[in-house]
């Protein structure tokens, strides 16, 4: 069975003010304390790194192959972030961008440094927070058979987990603006069918060549093939505020990582679907996300929501009972077109409490619960 492992980007926030601070340095430091008191000593021997904005925070879970596991990941690493945050001032707060008003600071670093020089004004307000689902595959030709194959079902999940209608102390009307912020960078969104492994090396290859992106790390497609580990890595999801809400994804994207692997070795080509379409479905789904229409993956037309879910669901499906994940997946949908996802508990809060700074401590304490 594949693998599959979540990265999470979390805030830092003032507990009392729910402004983002910029204690990133100290929060990792406790991290480094901790494993050094626990004996674990060799390559940071924690989960913690740091990002763009000293806002902010990543951890990656181990990979696993029960989603059980990957629940108990999610919630432990969530909890140790708030542990670690705690001893800086601060809380963690898993949504997508900050509701309130910020002025994010770059982290310290060569690669950071360089990342605001040349690119400005995006890299300065660039702080959103992401999940990213890896899913193991057992060659590059593989993975971008994977990768040319899954192209019209990620708009879906951009609109599942939308977790960011707040942005600079307005509601922005869009379910995911993460997703319109993060499209700012150069080389993010959808792309091409690349046809093979060749393909896409050379594609990559060309774009760090230009000089205009510093490494491979800045080929911020809507899915790649990992340059650290044997996967497809999926970036187009907001974090999500109930640490439930990424297994649900990491099922369904595992799903859809197997039914296009198993497409490619029955010879069924890829869905041709131009990348201008699939530029319209993405902002569809940032725009909607589950409170309006979105464009209906295997039609490009506008369908509800629900029905767009429920066509993933049913593509993915018979992936789902080989994994055990069905009744899991089935659940989670149910539940989650019911309460809605982060973006509509988000506009509840703000509705119930009168005021962001309230939605973001209230979020804070949603961010650990389980």
């Amino acid at each position: 069975m594949r693998s599959v492992g979540v990265e999470e980007e979390l805030l830092l926030v003032d507990p009392n003010s729910g402004v983002p601070v910029a204690v990133s340095g100290e929060a990792l430091a406790a991290a480094d304390r901790r494993a050094w008191e626990h004996g674990r000593v060799g390559a940071k021997g924690h989960r913690f790194e740091k990002e763009l904005q000293q806002e902010q925070v990543e951890f990656a879970t181990e990979p696993v192959t029960e989603m059980s596991r990957l629940q108990e990941e999610i919630t432990r690493c969530r909890r140790e972030a708030a542990r670690h945050a705690g001893t800086a001032g601060a809380v963690v707060v898993a949504v997508a961008t900050s509701p309130l008003v910020v002025e994010p600071s770059l982290s310290t670093g060569t690669r950071y440094r360089w990342l605001g020089e040349q690119f400005g004004l995006t890299a300065q307000e660039q702080l959103t927070c992401g999940c990213h689902v890896h899913v193991s595959v057992d060659s590059d030709e593989e993975g971008v058979a994977v990768l040319d194959r899954i192209r019209p079902w990620l708009a879906v999940l951009t609109a599942m987990s939308a977790n960011s209608p707040f942005w600079q102390g307005q509601d922005t009307g869009y379910g995911s603006y993460r997703s319109r912020v993060w499209n700012r960078w150069p080389s993010a969104g959808p792309v091409e069918i690349f046809g093979s492994a060749d393909r896409y090396h050379e594609q990559v290859t060309a774009m760090v060549g230009t000089g205009v992106l510093r490494d491979e790390g800045m080929v911020y497609f809507d899915a790649r093939l990992s340059a650290s580990y044997p996967t497809v890595e999926i970036r187009v999801a907001d974090v999500c505020l109930d640490a439930s809400a990424p297994v649900l994804l990491a099922a369904l994207t595992r799903a859809l990582v197997e039914t296009s692997a198993r497409a490619w070795q029955d010879g069924v080509p890829p869905d041709r679907v131009g990348t201008g379409l699939l530029r319209l479905a993405s902002w569809r789904a940032g725009r909607s996300g589950l409170d309006g229409p979105l464009l209906h993956p295997e039609t490009m037309r506008e369908t509800s929501a629900a029905d767009a879910v429920r066509a993933m669901y049913r593509y993915v499906r018979e992936a789902l009972v080989d994994h055990g994940d069905d009744d899991l997946v089935r659940e989670g949908i149910a539940r989650l077109l019911e309460q809605g996802n982060g973006a509509r508990t988000q506009r509840r809060l703000l509705a119930e409490e009168g005021g962001l700074a309230r939605v973001v401590t209230r979020c804070a304490d949603l961010t650990t619960s389980s």
